[in-house]
């Protein structure tokens, strides 16, 4: 398969790259890091402007018709810089949930304004007992009159605690396990009986803890058919997966080239360790990971877009598996190679590692996607 890049996407990659060198150090996360946002909204109104956040939604919801692979190139110079933007909270979750099921006037609504880059949105699914169970769902929405009103916590919600609007995973029939009678919801950030308490994640980013208490909704606000809504949480979820291993690979990269550098710099009984032959063994399979890393992450993003279901599930599996295992390579041995001082805050690799720690374990980490990728129909085996 050619992994070439056309001319416009390496035109599209050029200038994110360009921005994170310019306007987005690693610095400018380290400052951002300790406000209560956790991100600035005037990078977030600028990343609209360029066409960043619509470049993967169809022209006719404000986007500019490209495709997901378009959009993991941009995840991936992101995750260079680590740039704390709601990308994934609100263009791969929320966003394609609204571009996949919403109408005409929902688009408009609240779709529309978070590609200009006015608004950020959210996706809360998880729950305190559900982990990778997407169909483990608590959160009731009970019919009120000619609408509904949510009750339940949400957990984890990434941008929760700064988002405009949310898209809520709300159980409107059956049993709290069940398959069937999920539905979302989009709620207002600032909805009477909604709480949003603000949680720290280990690398440094925010993310929301949601309770909602009758929190009433109109029936303009139900997202997609009423209690058939698992398909499409399972498809967002996938895109999510995609995602994470887009940023992550951007990470990946950075603390390969990193490690390479410093061994280039760092200097032991008069000459560089990287002259070594051990540690240039160390450097060769880190950049044989490192490739991995980037070829299942590109084949994953490609395959976002397929319909076929199996297709999706085992390339994004495949993929989030090899961030999950040849990720974790890089990553211990650029700490080791650093000689300890990587995990210290006062070094930029420390913060490249707890990042990738998240994203790992983001929408299932490795061992749940082994399990899934067996039991796949292809591969599945007889009990």
């Amino acid at each position: 398969m050619n992994f070439d890049l056309s001319e416009e996407q390496q035109i599209l990659v050029d200038s994110v790259a360009k921005y994170v060198k310019n306007d987005s150090p690693v610095e400018r996360f380290r400052k951002l890091r300790d406000t209560e946002r956790g991100y600035d909204i005037d990078a977030w109104t600028r990343m609209g402007e360029m066409g960043w956040l619509g470049v993967a939604f169809p022209e006719a919801h404000g986007g500019f018709g490209g495709r997901f692979t378009d959009l993991a190139l941009i995840l991936e110079q992101l995750g260079r810089g680590l740039v704390p933007e709601p990308m994934l909270a609100s263009v791969v979750l929320a966003g394609g949930l609204l571009s996949r099921l919403g109408s005409a006037e929902q688009v408009k609504r609240f779709l529309e304004p978070m590609i200009e880059g006015r608004t950020t949105l959210a996706f809360a699914y998880a729950e305190r007992q559900s982990r990778y169970h997407l169909h483990d769902c608590a959160t009731r929405a009970e019919r009120r009159g000619d609408g509904f009103a949510i009750t339940g916590e949400k957990v984890w919600v990434l941008n929760g605690h700064a988002a405009d609007q949310i898209v809520v995973v709300a159980r409107t029939a059956g049993q709290r396990d069940d398959a069937t009678g999920l539905s979302l919801f989009v709620v207002d950030a600032i909805a009477p009986g909604l709480t949003r308490t603000r949680v720290p994640m280990m690398d440094g980013q925010r993310s929301g803890l949601l309770r909602f208490e009758n929190v009433a909704v109109g029936a303009d606000r139900l997202l997609g058919a009423e209690g058939a809504a698992l398909a499409s949480i399972e498809w967002a979820i996938d895109r999510g997966a995609a995602a994470a291993c887009a940023e992550g690979q951007g990470a990946v990269q950075e603390l390969f080239e990193r490690t390479v550098a410093y061994l280039k710099e760092r200097k032991q009984f008069e000459v560089p360790i990287g002259s070594f032959q051990a540690l240039q063994h160390r450097a060769a399979d880190m950049y044989a990971e490192t490739e991995l890393c980037r070829s299942s992450m590109i084949l994953a993003a490609i395959e976002a877009d397929d319909d076929d279901d199996e297709t999706r599930k085992r390339e994004i599996s495949t993929a989030k598996l090899q961030l999950g295992r040849g990720g974790w390579y890089v990553m211990e041995n650029a700490i080791q190679l650093f000689g300890g001082i990587g995990v210290t805050d006062e070094q930029d690799e420390g913060l490249f590692f707890k990042r990738l720690r998240v994203l790992q374990a983001l929408f299932g980490d490795a061992e749940w996607h082994v399990d899934r990728f067996q039991r796949l129909p292809r591969f599945a085996t007889p009990d």
